[in-house]
């Protein structure tokens, strides 16, 4: 039987259980339905699929039970009423611009995201939406950027790569009453350690890639929202334009959510050592981690998220060149530019991640040349400590 979101179950249940419903076998784990098509009664049942006056399967572009299954269940742990998922959690971003804006809109964006998220804003300038980037932390740095024509605020909180913390009620409020869509990246902390919908945003945005995932297995991202949003316009640009989510990449994100609980309190435990370890370190000159005290918008963290996540950050002494020498000593931090892995990861953002923006764009959104981004692994804490004091001594 299916279990009812709604039934005050805790979290970690609704990952365990949320959006699977046992089949004709009766089987305990879901099962993939690696199929394209879906076959119907009749000729006429076949009308009244693909005109949408019978629900029911059509065709994996738009519709497969496996990928339903995923979306059923992180709109759950969201606590959103419905979801849908994509190819990646970039197009699950350009899905929500180009479905809910037009030439002329605009838009307010974080400059404190994701570099590639930054070169889309960028490309969608030649279709008439334009974009201002602002600074994350500063309520009225938002508030001055509204213009008649914004129809939607955009953000990553905490930020990538520096964690930094943007105020989502102050926002949402802000954002309601202009009449704009507050959208928020959910990708470092998931729903296990912060729920935007009830902070006030409207709609969520997942790169499933990452801690959803858990192991760094497959692609896909996802948006969650309101049921007339996501199924009325949403899903009809799903359903034209085909950025979609496999069945495969769903199921394993499907299994990746039942541990998603377990892996994040671990993550934020991990990860905290290491940022205290850091900023101990002769080495270090600056850490980024919400969860210390010495981070600007601790406070701020401590009151809209559970937890302080994964994500460690930090710049040492001598430049590129020293962070280039730390990352390369590592031996227990794999070099790559994913995050949210059960293996520890060691990226420089100024080079990968964020190489795209220009030197005044990294700049003014504080990524330098010897900052080094940590995702925090799911290995002992002791061991990755020791590798990083290696490291930096070294």
């Amino acid at each position: 039987m299916k279990v009812d979101p709604e039934a005050g179950l805790a979290l970690a249940t609704l990952a365990c259980r949320a959006g699977v419903e046992h089949g004709s076998e009766f089987e305990n784990s879901p099962p993939i339905y690696a199929t394209s098509s879906f076959c119907f009664d009749s000729a006429a049942q076949a009308a009244a699929r693909f005109a949408g006056i019978e629900p029911g399967n059509v065709y994996s572009r738009f519709t497969n039970p496996t990928v339903r299954a995923f979306e059923e269940r992180l709109a759950a742990l969201e606590g959103g009423e419905s979801c849908i998922g994509t190819s990646s959690g970039m197009s699950a971003i350009l899905t929500t611009v180009l479905a809910l804006l037009a030439s002329g809109d605009h838009v307010v964006c974080s400059r404190s995201v994701f570099g590639t998220i930054v070169s889309l804003f960028t490309l969608f300038e030649k279709f008439g939406i334009h974009t201002t980037f602002v600074d994350p932390t500063s309520v009225a740095a938002w508030a001055a950027a509204i213009r008649p024509q914004t129809k939607m605020m955009f953000l990553e909180t905490p930020s990538n790569p520096l964690t930094e913390i943007s105020d989502i009620p102050a926002l949402a409020t802000l954002a309601r009453d202009r009449g704009a869509w507050l959208v928020v990246d959910n990708c470092f902390c998931t729903p296990v350690l912060q729920r935007p919908l009830a902070l006030g945003a409207q709609i969520i945005i997942h790169s499933a890639t990452k801690f959803l995932d858990g192991q760094g297995r497959c692609v896909g991202g996802a948006v969650v929202g309101p049921a007339d949003l996501v199924q009325q316009k949403l899903l009809p640009f799903l359903r034209t334009a085909g950025p979609t989510m496999s069945p495969f990449n769903a199921w394993v994100f499907l299994k990746g959510l039942e541990t998603l609980s377990l892996r994040m309190q671990a993550h934020s435990a991990s990860a905290l050592q290491l940022a205290i370890f850091l900023e101990q370190h002769s080495g270090v000159r600056r850490v980024f981690y919400p969860g210390l005290v010495s981070h600007p918008q601790h406070a701020l963290a401590a009151r809209q998220q559970s937890g302080f996540g994964g994500i460690v950050s930090f710049e040492v002494n001598g430049g590129q060149p020293a962070a280039w020498r730390v990352i390369d000593m590592l031996r227990l931090f794999s070099i790559t530019a994913n995050l949210g892995d059960s293996r520890s990861i060691v990226t420089h953002p100024a080079t990968t991640t964020h190489g795209r923006l220009s030197a005044e764009q990294r700049a003014d959104m504080g990524i330098s040349d010897e900052l080094i981004r940590l995702s925090v692994g799911l290995e002992d804490a002791t061991d990755l400590i020791a590798d990083l004091g290696r490291a930096l001594d070294t």
